[in-house]
């Protein structure tokens, strides 16, 4: 891993995430809700901001926009189909773009389902996935402006990277996750260990977050729609994928 990387949460349960390239200086903030948090980590540290990397148009993710930009003059980076609703968006990227911070390069990947221009940013050689509200540890985003089918798209293209990826999503939404997910999952013995290990952490103040993929694909409902062990727990078995993660996805909805 060669980005250092710096969490910083926000508001109720946002994390913002701080990315310096070392070895140009360059630094990216990934979907800044607010402000001063923000400047704040980037002084106590002496790190100069260059970017803005959002994810998708939520205020909860765009609301620093252009205040950093005034203060800072980085440039603001974002989903191109989405230009008009990302506040002061400079360079546009989507699906197969290439990205790069300094010396390191990350893959765009267009991942709509909760929102229709959403994207991630994906660091290969630091192992880092940078996935907006698509991908939460042991979750998804809602899906609120894209279909079901491409919300089960977008997270089987996450789920094809490498099992060693860290997932920096937007919230601390875990524990709560696992509530829901060990109803529709009861029997999964890696979903209960991963309950434990999180209930230590959040007694601890600590954050679950970043989670590595390969743990995600042992326990995330949401990308298992297409294993018998949780279509049978469902009733499912056999059925398509999509028809298996709409039902998850619903569930979640009403729980």
């Amino acid at each position: 891993m060669t980005l250092d990387i710096r969490q910083i949460p926000v508001l109720n349960d946002n994390y913002v995430y701080l990315v310096r390239e070392p070895k140009s200086g360059c630094v990216g903030v990934v979907d800044p809700a607010v402000v001063a948090p923000v400047l704040d980590e980037a002084k106590s540290l002496g790190w100069t901001i260059t970017h803005i990397l959002n994810t998708h148009h939520h205020g909860d993710h765009t609301g620093g926009n252009l205040e950093i930009k005034e203060v800072t003059g980085c440039a603001i980076v974002g989903p191109g189909p989405d230009r008009d609703r990302i506040p002061g968006i400079e360079v546009e990227v989507t699906d197969g773009d290439t990205f790069t911070l300094g010396d390191e390069d990350a893959s765009v990947l267009f991942v709509p389902g909760h929102t229709r221009g959403h994207i991630a940013y994906w660091f290969a050689d630091s192992d880092a996935l940078f996935c907006g509200d698509t991908l939460f540890s042991v979750g998804c985003g809602r899906v609120f402006e894209g279909t079901m089918d491409q919300m089960w798209s977008s997270l089987s293209r996450l789920r094809a990277l490498p099992s060693e990826t860290r997932v920096y999503c937007a919230h601390e939404y875990t524990q709560s996750n696992i509530q829901f997910a060990v109803s529709v999952d009861p029997n999964n013995l890696a979903l209960r260990t991963r309950e434990s290990d999180v209930k230590i952490k959040r007694d601890r103040g600590e954050p679950t977050v970043p989670s590595r993929l390969g743990e995600e694909l042992a326990v995330n409902p949401f990308l298992r729609a297409d294993q018998r062990d949780l279509q049978e727990a469902l009733g499912m078995a056999g059925a398509d994928p999509v028809a298996v993660f709409t039902e998850v996805r619903q569930r979640k909805d009403t729980f």
